[in-house]
């Protein structure tokens, strides 16, 4: 299997039953500099639930989604993470955090490069879903750019 064919994403229509990732490829293709907060690869993107594998760059101020709950997993670096309101938690490659739509979480410092995470959106996550608790920290266009191949 070619490298192009190992981060295809799935296509988009009802036909497709299934499809298989090269994670570990598809993480290594995203940028080394960013002028977002992140940048991400979306991988599906069903009414049900979207999974994306995002890189962040920059710290990222206090937001929610207002449409889904998110599952992250944290595939390589070491950061700080904040749900709810506690205290900023540090997150180390292979851990796992899940919050419920619209509950406010951040990611306050990048302690070891590069901080990949997988994610599970449910019900899907519009690219445009982000409300920043401190509207002038941060806009959709600043927060995350897509990156990697189109849906087929």
């Amino acid at each position: 299997m070619s490298a192009d064919e190992k981060t295809k994403t799935a296509p988009q229509d009802s036909m497709r039953n299934s499809a298989y990732f090269d994670v570990k490829a598809i993480a290594a293709s995203l940028p080394e500099t960013a002028d977002t907060m992140l940048i991400d690869t979306r991988l599906t993107d069903e009414v049900a639930a979207s999974s994306r594998i995002f890189r962040a760059y920059h710290p990222v101020p206090r937001h929610y989604h207002a449409t889904c709950d998110e599952y992250l997993y944290l595939l390589s670096g070491r950061t700080t993470f904040e749900v709810d309101g506690g205290e900023p938690r540090e997150l180390q490659a292979g851990q796992m955090v899940f919050f419920k739509k619209g509950v406010v979480h951040a990611i306050p410092e990048l302690l070891e490069h590069p901080v990949i995470f997988l994610t599970v959106d449910t019900p899907r996550r519009d690219p445009r879903d982000v409300v920043f608790v401190n509207p002038e920290e941060g806009t959709v266009d600043t927060f995350i750019k897509a990156h990697g191949p189109k849906p087929e």
